[in-house]
């Protein structure tokens, strides 16, 4: 079967099983040994594990640990096939670690039952296990097994492998000094295929991926007779043609055991308690540095809440955050002029980063002195308006000041409005989220996160609310809320919120794409969606009171962006984001994945002028 060229792009490139242009050939066959083995659990189950020696070393040249656990595949398998590629990045390759990859519980050559978002325990008996109790005895058995080693662990992954990273900052060994989840997933409710509880339906294809589990060892994906073929470039008419969420999971998924836990969990409820990290990041006591991407459609919310909370919880922790202009993954390689989907950010940004940033922090933990603090920026971010890195002491940075924008009249004011602004939101006519048409039949979306609006601005159930040209440069960074004070005739409704950086109608990029029409673009900065029916409580969903005003209130993700001198800010707001996000059919259900063409209410929606969006803003 032909697999989607996403689908490989993700599952090796960015994962780590990518075979690199860059580096010499034979250079890890020539310098390295490889050894398979299981490693035994404490409950019995063993984990198949690749690990990579150095040739030269020995009890006098010792090398530290460098770890990646995954569920996307360790392959190449055999000890005579090599990777071509070893750990995060070249330089760290050719500096040489003792590099370990491992494939986690119920994936490819590993024992056991996958789990998605693999719930901490309480670590009673030795059956008790999860990811941080699986890194802990691996970290263990390396350090009795593998001859020559230096006594020190690092651990890195990026998506589902980040993900794994940040569980094993949970192992607490000792000899774990240094960890990098890179954009890991932090709670499952506000990352990949929710966001705010709301199923992000741009994922509908990756459901084979997570949601079949294999019945013996496998070398090869298992899953992918499940996979759905693309049959047109136009990939709206596939979800058109699809009809609602519950058509789709009853035409495709109805044996996909991930999806059916999603449909059947729409509340906040135990189920998804349980798979947040955020509770249980306590006491870190060795050097964690999260990464992200400004544009990362998938996980944004992991890295910046992880950094947050392990700022809160464990202060004396060597913690930093790195945010670039990058998509999910993409600082893993390097593309000369950097774009985001039709955006120029700079030259060499990966390779920046690569270099000066993560080989330093691994090279420093692992090979130097662990109790020093390695010389990194608290908070690397990338300004993505201003095209250029800042760094920060606090992050969010203790001098930006919170600023409100009202949204009254078709204007940003600075001060709230006394009417109100109304829309008729129809969910068998919804707002479209691209005009890509080619970007549907995607793995996940990715492009959308910077894309130009203005396909969706002259849509009469779009509201959008400007600023005047801007007289000065004014950056905000930091934390953004949507504060909406609405009213519908319905008794449930999404709210979509965008912020648009809005580019001079003369506007000459530095570099560009050909067929992009720059004057006027209509960058997309930030943007989220949220339920009214989870306004007051994550747990318990309420309907709204038909026509009555009610508060909506909702974080959309962190940015760090200058709006230039000459340029406007727009936020545009709607009930629709379709196909990107399943529809709301905007009648209150106990269980609305499964809302059929019947319950679908158009709605009157009112919003009124003292609505704001809450900013932090540089001074």
């Amino acid at each position: 079967m032909k697999i989607h060229f996403s689908i490989v792009f993700i599952l090796c490139f960015i994962f780590g099983n990518a075979q690199s242009t860059d580096t010499e050939d034979n250079f890890v066959k020539d310098n390295f040994i490889k050894k398979e083995m299981y490693i035994p659990m404490r409950d019995g189950i063993r984990l198949f594990t690749s690990v990579y020696i150095p040739k030269d070393i020995s009890s006098k040249n010792k090398y530290p640990f460098l770890m990646q656990r995954t569920c996307y595949s360790i392959a190449p398998y055999g000890e005579n096939e090599y990777r071509e590629r070893l750990g995060p990045n070249k330089y760290l390759m050719k500096d040489k670690y003792i590099f370990v990859f491992q494939d986690v519980r119920g994936r490819y050559m590993s024992e056991g039952t996958f789990t998605n978002m693999t719930p901490q325990v309480d670590r009673k008996t030795k059956k008790d296990v999860d990811e941080s109790t699986d890194t802990y005895d691996t970290i263990e058995y390396l350090l009795k097994n593998i001859k020559g080693n230096n006594g020190k662990v690092g651990q890195y992954g990026t998506s589902y492998p980040g993900f794994y990273t940040a569980a094993g900052i949970l192992a607490q060994h000792p000899a774990l000094v240094a960890s990098s989840p890179q954009a890991p997933i932090s709670d499952f409710w506000n990352d990949d295929f929710l966001h705010n509880g709301k199923v992000m339906l741009g994922y509908f294809r990756t459901f084979p991926v997570f949601g079949v589990q294999k019945t013996k060892p496998e070398n090869k994906a298992w899953y992918t007779d499940s996979m759905i073929k693309s049959t047109s470039e136009d990939g709206l008419k596939f979800y058109r043609d699809m009809g609602t969420l519950k058509d789709g999971y009853e035409k495709y998924y109805k044996d996909n055991f991930f999806m059916t836990e999603i449909m059947n969990h729409p509340n906040y409820d135990e189920f998804w308690q349980k798979r947040s990290l955020l509770p249980h990041l306590k006491n870190v006591n060795h050097a964690v540095m999260t990464v992200g991407g400004w544009f990362d459609a998938e996980d944004l919310s992991g890295p910046l809440n992880i950094y947050k909370t392990i700022e809160k919880t464990s202060p004396k922790a060597k913690n930093t955050i790195v945010m670039g202009p990058f998509s999910h993954g993409a600082w893993a390689y390097e593309q000369g002029k950097h774009f985001h989907n039709d955006v120029y950010f700079g030259d060499s940004i990966a390779t920046y980063y690569q270099k000066n940033i993560e080989t330093k922090f691994f090279n420093h933990y692992l090979k130097g002195n662990t109790k020093q603090d390695a010389g990194l920026p608290e908070a690397l971010m990338f300004d993505t308006g201003a095209k250029q890195w800042r760094e920060f002491a606090t992050y969010p940075p203790k001098e930006a000041q919170k600023v409100n924008f009202y949204l009254s009249d078709g204007i940003l004011k600075n001060s709230a409005g006394q009417g109100f602004s109304e829309y008729y939101s129809d969910p068998n006519n919804p707002v479209l989220s691209s005009d890509k048409l080619k970007d549907f039949n995607g793995f996940t979306p990715k492009n959308y996160m910077s894309e130009d609006q203005r396909f969706a601005e002259e849509r009469p159930d779009v509201l959008t609310f400007t600023t005047d040209i801007l007289a000065e440069d004014i950056t905000f960074a930091g934390e953004i809320m949507a504060k909406l004070n609405i009213a519908s005739t319905s008794t449930d409704a999404d709210f979509a919120v965008k912020l648009i950086d809005i580019y001079p109608e003369d506007f000459k990029p530095e570099a560009k794409k050909d067929g992009v029409i720059y004057g006027n673009y209509h960058q997309m900065v930030r943007s989220e969606i949220m339920p009214a029916r989870f306004r007051n409580s994550r747990e318990k969903a309420e309907a709204l009171v038909p026509n009555q005003k009610t508060a909506v209130n909702f974080r959309l993700q962190d940015v760090v962006h200058t709006f230039k001198k000459g340029h406007k800010i727009q936020i545009q707001i709607s009930s629709t984001w379709f196909p990107l996000f399943a529809i709301n059919p905007q009648k209150f259900l106990d269980n609305p994945n499964f809302a059929t063409k019947e319950d679908y209410t158009k709605a009157f929606i009112k919003l009124f002028g003292d609505s704001s969006i809450e900013v932090e803003v540089l001074k």
